[in-house]
């Protein structure tokens, strides 16, 4: 087997990996020269010739023709007697070129040669994902669900580069099945060794940026803008809109009719609810739409504590703190101040339903005073605190509490 024939053999390679020719022979050169080294103990005599047009590679070795018996170094040096067997007008003092064959490094070195080619391709196949994948952190990707394990989702894309969704950047209620497909961004590349990781979410609120990009043209051309977009992935998010022509109504175009655009959307999301609002510059407004849907009376702001103070009716206040405070607290996040809610009662004389006070009184307390027909913060500060334990199944320290609660709210 000569040079060329060993090098056919070794380009096999080159077919299952992502690496040109060119590449191939600049690292097949590295390689031998590193066999070059252990054989021969140096290889800075040796020259490597790579043709990668040809699929070809010769190394020559140069050498110092001495006088015979004087020879130091086999390496470094010849005898004028063998370099005459060479070429007979040879003389002392003058350098020898002479061809070395693959196979004249033996057997064990050419096994070796094989290993550590399929080594450095593998590290310049990793390296080149490395760069391509970090490229792309942010970008949203498909593919299809490879395998399901306890602590992440494998899935593999188009080119079978192998993804990892951990367990805490899914959606508490998405369910995986393998061969599904699935969408997701990247959010990062690690490297695990040599090998590199690429990490994918669909927590991100960049997830949500990205399917807005991808479902509604007027985004993905940037007639709309996403100015902000905040999320407690599966339960609620909020996405504020702009668009810089008047033409263009931004929420309803990502809304779309019937909800035909967000729908989709929502679906992806595990039935996210999505509140999309009309960005704006004025704060007192932006956190007025923020609150959606509740509907707020007044705001208090104070910028040097980047607080707010929101009042709304009676009736608002569980919309305006939502499901386990979910959507105060995205309200607050989006407009980047602290949100506290407040009751707006006008008159002096009006009352307020119990079923107002949950988020401070517990539901059960209120439902033992509904079964005896006080329905109302002033229905129970009408009686005294012996007839409200005596006819609720409630101790005498639960109808305090309750009480004051509502006594503070009308002495506010």
């Amino acid at each position: 087997m000569d040079n060329r024939e060993l090098i056919e053999s070794f380009s096999e390679f080159k077919s299952d990996k992502n690496i040109d020719r060119v590449t191939l022979m600049s690292i097949l050169e590295e390689v031998f020269r590193a066999a070059l080294k252990r054989k021969y103990g140096s290889d800075d005599n040796f020259d490597i010739i790579v043709n990668p047009d040809k699929g070809d590679l010769e190394i020559w070795r140069n050498r110092v023709v001495v006088a015979n018996g004087e020879v130091e170094d086999d390496n470094e040096e010849i005898s004028l007697a063998d370099a005459q067997k060479i070429e007979t007008d040879f003389e002392i003092g003058e350098d020898v070129s002479e061809e070395v064959k693959i196979m004249d490094l033996g057997r064990r070195a050419i096994l070796s040669l094989g290993q550590n080619l399929r080594s450095r391709i593998l590290d310049h196949d990793n390296t080149i994902q490395y760069k391509k994948f970090k490229d792309l952190i942010g970008d949203l990707v498909t593919g299809e669900i490879h395998h399901v394990r306890p602590h992440a989702v494998i899935i593999l894309d188009d080119e079978d580069n192998e993804l990892i969704l951990p367990k805490d950047q899914q959606i508490k209620s998405d369910y995986y099945r393998k061969g599904e497909s699935i969408k997701a961004i990247i959010k990062d590349v690690e490297l695990k060794g040599t090998k590199p990781q690429i990490i994918l979410s669909r927590t991100e609120p960049k997830f949500l940026e990205r399917l807005f990009e991808q479902e509604i043209p007027e985004v993905y051309d940037g007639l709309i803008t996403i100015k902000g977009c905040v999320r407690i992935p599966g339960e609620k998010a909020k996405v504020a809109v702009e668009s810089y022509d008047e033409r263009i109504d931004p929420v309803g175009a990502c809304v779309g009719m019937k909800g035909a655009r967000i729908h989709g959307i929502v679906r992806e999301l595990g039935n996210e609810n999505i509140d999309v609002i009309n960005y704006t510059n004025n704060l007192e407004l932006f956190i007025t739409r923020a609150m959606s849907p509740a509907k707020v009376e007044r705001i208090d702001i104070k910028e040097d504590t980047k607080k707010a103070e929101v009042w709304v009716k009676p009736e608002e206040v569980s919309k305006a703190i939502g499901r386990g405070g979910n959507n105060i607290r995205l309200a607050g996040q989006l407009v980047g101040y602290d949100i506290d809610v407040f009751r707006d009662i006008e008159e002096s004389d009006a009352d307020i339903e119990l079923r107002e006070f949950s988020d401070e009184i517990e539901s059960w307390i209120i439902d033992e005073f509904y079964k005896i027909g006080v329905d109302t913060a002033k229905s129970v500060l009408a009686l005294s605190l012996e007839e409200l334990v005596r006819r609720t199944d409630l101790e005498e320290e639960t109808v305090q509490m309750v009480k004051e609660i509502l006594s503070a709210e009308f002495e506010d």
